[in-house]
């Protein structure tokens, strides 16, 4: 291992202690680094102010370096540019279509979009477009992510039926909600637009909040021939893919 990758070891479990920070001996227990190397790299990564140490506890803590360093990726943080070749993918895999949305107030909002030029059929999602939060697949998983007063106030209102099987029940929806929340997925079973079935994951950001939602849509039919199990672990997979706190 590098000097640069234990640094980085080093690090993630300094920071991943939280602002009450490490002393050295829980470092080295939680690295399995060598002291002396630990010591070393300790004193070089405080010198470069990525860590500090504080004199009465004797614990080390994030420095002001990794403040900066993370407030410059946060504010240069593109969703679309970083989720596109990931949507890509999921596109390439079926050949559905596969889109990319934003939460924005009490709606999504399409941000990007793959699907064939050959595709005929007209949907929904088109970038740029909002779409409602209680029957889209990438609505649900915003909504079952959300906290206690977005939820109470978007369920609150009348949930307009756009086929028959919208969830228009607010009970209902909210046993659905925590599904989907244990699960890690949404499924729409043409709760917006008849002959179409929707299947979204959560893609998060390095706060390890909700960012975005990737999905793919195709025919119901799909769902009836061989079942979806297929597009549920592809959406959650290149989801996960995309979320920037999975990255190393």
């Amino acid at each position: 291992m590098s000097a640069l990758s234990k640094g980085f070891q080093i690090i993630d479990a300094v920071t991943s202690a939280g602002t009450a920070g490490l002393p050295f001996a829980a470092i080295v227990e939680t690295t399995g680094l060598p002291k002396a190397s630990t010591h070393r790299l300790l004193h070089e990564l405080c010198e470069l102010s990525a860590l500090s140490l504080d004199a009465q506890t004797r614990h080390y803590r994030g420095g002001l370096l990794l403040a900066r360093i993370g407030a410059s990726v946060t504010t240069n943080y593109d969703l679309r540019l970083a989720a596109r070749p990931f949507l890509q993918a999921l596109h390439d895999q079926f050949g559905h279509v596969a889109t990319l949305g934003i939460l924005s107030d009490d709606s999504g909002v399409y941000i990007d979009k793959i699907e064939a030029s050959s595709f005929g059929l007209r949907l929904h999602s088109e970038v740029g477009k909002s779409f409602p939060l209680h029957c889209t697949a990438m609505g649900k998983v915003f909504l079952s992510l959300a906290d206690t007063a977005t939820v109470r106030r978007v369920i609150s209102r009348k949930l307009e039926a756009h086929t028959p099987n919208t969830i228009t029940d607010p009970k209902k929806l909210r046993l659905e909600l925590r599904q989907i929340r244990a699960d890690g997925y949404a499924v729409d079973n043409e709760e917006i637009t008849r002959g179409f079935v929707c299947v979204a994951a959560p893609i998060l950001g390095i706060d390890g909040e909700v960012a975005g939602a990737m999905s793919c849509t195709f025919p119901s039919y799909v769902m009836e021939e061989r079942g979806i199990q297929a597009e549920i672990d592809a959406v959650r997979g290149f989801a996960a893919q995309a979320s920037l706190g999975s990255r190393s």
